[in-house]
């Protein structure tokens, strides 16, 4: 991710992972731990159950009549500008093992400026797949037209029911940013959304940044649609 402190650009490394309610969390032990996601109020959806081993994080699958999370494996950006990598792998995961970010990286021609464009991000998926199953889709006006925002929860629910996560990439300023951002400064990142629920319009989070700990989250998908403007997302 990167972050704009008033006028100026810089890179911040992946915050530290913290304690904060609902949110799974990744440390060096090894026993086997299972914390609960529960959903948002007027949601179908069941708690959404991650597992930790270690570092190992893994949310698990769920379906109601309504909602619908996928399987994924979790990780953390390893650099304050792999927001695009990580976010990309934790896709990537839920329909294979996945590269590493490093290697996902070099694929994407990320540096420390960041992953430039959700176009890389979209030929990044297809390629790992072998298929052509994710488009870059942008969302140009801001705040998005409802015919924009149609198409985005349209895309969420065909490829969740489809078992592919979406990547998106969204600028989050003060006033606007979802749990545990630093609410001084405008977020430039990618996440990964692994859920929907029909019941609230609502999406699932997998969040490589960890702010504050908070990495498996639910949002609103109207706050979604507001923060992708002026870029994209692959689905």
């Amino acid at each position: 991710m990167r972050i704009r402190p008033m006028a100026v650009t810089v890179a911040l490394t992946a915050a530290g992972l913290l304690a904060a309610p609902g949110t799974a969390l990744a440390d060096e032990s090894h026993e086997t731990a299972v914390s609960r996601i529960a959903a948002e109020p007027g949601a179908s959806a069941d708690p959404v159950e991650v597992s930790r081993d270690g570092a190992h994080i893994r949310t698990e699958a769920s379906e109601s009549k309504a909602a619908k999370t996928l399987e994924v494996d979790y990780q953390v950006q390893e650099t304050g500008y792999w927001c695009g990598p990580a976010a990309t792998r934790i896709a990537l995961s839920a329909r294979m093992a996945p590269p590493s970010q490093a290697d996902l990286a070099a694929q994407l021609g990320t540096t420390e400026n960041g992953t430039d464009d959700i176009r890389q991000v979209t030929d990044v998926l297809n390629a790992n797949l072998g298929g052509s199953d994710y488009e870059s889709k942008y969302m140009p006006d801001d705040p998005p037209s409802q015919e924009q925002k149609d198409v985005l929860w349209q895309d969420i629910v065909g490829d969740i029911d489809g078992g592919l996560p979406l990547v998106t990439n969204i600028v989050a300023p003060p006033g606007n940013q979802p749990p545990g951002y630093p609410s001084d400064q405008t977020i430039y990142h990618y996440f990964t959304v692994i859920g929907y629920d029909d019941a609230n319009k609502s999406v699932l989070i997998a969040d490589p940044a960890s702010f504050s700990g908070n990495q498996i989250y639910w949002l609103s998908f109207d706050q979604l649609a507001s923060l992708i403007p002026p870029k994209g997302y692959a689905a």
